[in-house]
């Protein structure tokens, strides 16, 4: 007997909207084949990886009050026992189906975590060895090594790239390898807290590049959105007491980078997994980031840059510090880009706000830096404004999807 993919399969059939679903009949059980038509911003509906057209959503069935429910096909054949050949089994619920807003927040409570350990131990060791252009390949070098051996065991398993695909990622993983060096210039100057209050400024930068380099019209409650942003940064910066320019204009430039990442990262979207991705982009971003380091750095860590640091902390700790802190940069990110896959765009953006402020506060805390009133406020006021500037954006992406869907 023939298995079947939905249940109450007459009373969906009676229904206009829905189309006999052609069969391919073997000697096995049946299977029933569901082209996806269109993208999830066109209407469809994930279901286990998988989308279904968009008629099946439509109005009509909503009226209906017919339940869609995925079912195992070809769960069972009645030789193995099921009790009926037109009813289907419907799918245990997994413990992700099951408590879907728990591992969630589990997600993000693990990005968050990762990312002030690493910030505080990044900067644990600027402290007694102030090389980031070497700290930069290190965090890097350890998260190839990371991505190597996942794929040497399968998990998960390499995915093939081609040429096509490599030239679009190298500038990806350029900006990349410019922003992460960057940012380690300014960890290494000036305090963290000071760091992510000038790197709050990015969104200003990815609506600049929207605007003016891809031609996108930005509308103007997104551009007064962000004048708290460029004001409150302002404020922390003219009485932040670890100033200097080096730490700021890195920062600066950091925020350049990884806006222009963003744009190359649009014109590569693929279909490989996010996993793999990024290991790809670790690989090429290592790649760039060794000569700049040898260069710049070489010379003074062999003169005496390693054996100070030793002398300092001991051999030991020097390399479980700098393993430990590429491990939690690798895991950090990979985590960030799984939970960002797993959130609609408003708690994307309230998720990065969020980051941000856990990590300033934390690090003012572990490193009892001390800041003046006015950079406090100022620090405060661009926070909000990257919150407001991200709802703004949020919703106005929503609409556009659901303008779309319609």
């Amino acid at each position: 007997m023939e298995s079947r993919v939905l249940s109450r399969a007459g009373t969906l059939f009676s229904l206009p909207h829905l189309r006999k679903l052609p069969r391919e009949v073997g000697a096995g059980p049946s299977l029933v084949t569901v082209k996806a038509v269109g993208s999830v911003a066109d209407g469809g509906n994930l279901i286990w990886g998988r989308q279904l057209r968009p008629e099946l959503c439509s109005p009509a069935l909503k009226k209906e009050a017919v339940l869609l429910r995925p079912c195992l096909a070809a769960a069972s054949s009645p030789a193995e026992g099921s009790d009926s050949a037109g009813e289907a089994k419907v799918a245990p619920a997994g413990f992700f189906e099951k408590y879907p807003a728990l591992v969630t927040g589990f997600f993000f409570f693990t990005w968050y975590f990762l990312n002030v350990i690493f910030n505080i131990l990044n900067k644990k060791i600027y402290n007694y060895f102030p090389y980031p252009y070497f700290v930069s390949v290190i965090h890097l070098f350890v998260g190839v090594a990371y991505c190597l051996v996942s794929w040497a065991v399968g998990l998960p398993k390499r995915a093939p790239i081609d040429s096509n695909l490599l030239k679009l990622l190298i500038p990806v993983a350029v900006c990349h390898a410019l922003g992460h060096v960057t940012s380690n210039v300014s960890f290494a100057a000036v305090a963290v807290s000071f760091t992510h209050t000038i790197k709050a400024l990015e969104p200003f930068f990815n609506a600049a590049a929207s605007q003016f380099i891809l031609g996108q019209s930005i509308p103007i409650t997104l551009w007064l959105s962000l004048a708290p942003v460029v004001i409150g940064v302002s404020m922390a910066s003219l009485t932040e007491l670890s100033f200097n320019w080096v730490g700021f204009i890195s920062a600066m430039i950091s925020n350049i980078s990884f806006t222009y990442r963003s744009i190359y990262s649009k014109k590569a979207m693929t279909d490989m997994d996010s996993t793999n991705i990024y290991a790809y982009i670790s690989i090429i971003a290592l790649i760039v980031c060794i000569p700049p380091a040898v260069i710049l750095e070489g010379p003074t860590l062999l003169k005496h840059g390693f054996n100070d640091a030793i002398a300092k902390v001991g051999l030991v700790k020097f390399v479980s510090d700098l393993f430990w802190v590429g491990m939690f940069y690798h895991l950090y990110n990979q985590v960030a880009t799984n939970t960002l896959e797993r959130v609609a765009p408003l708690t994307h953006a309230v998720g990065n706000v969020l980051k941000r402020v856990f990590v300033i506060g934390f690090s003012i805390i572990v490193f009892g830096n001390k800041i003046s009133t006015q950079t406090g406020i100022g620090t405060a006021i661009a926070i909000a404004g990257v919150a407001l500037y991200s709802f703004i954006k949020a919703r106005m992406e929503e609409e556009k999807r659901q303008a779309k869907a319609a």
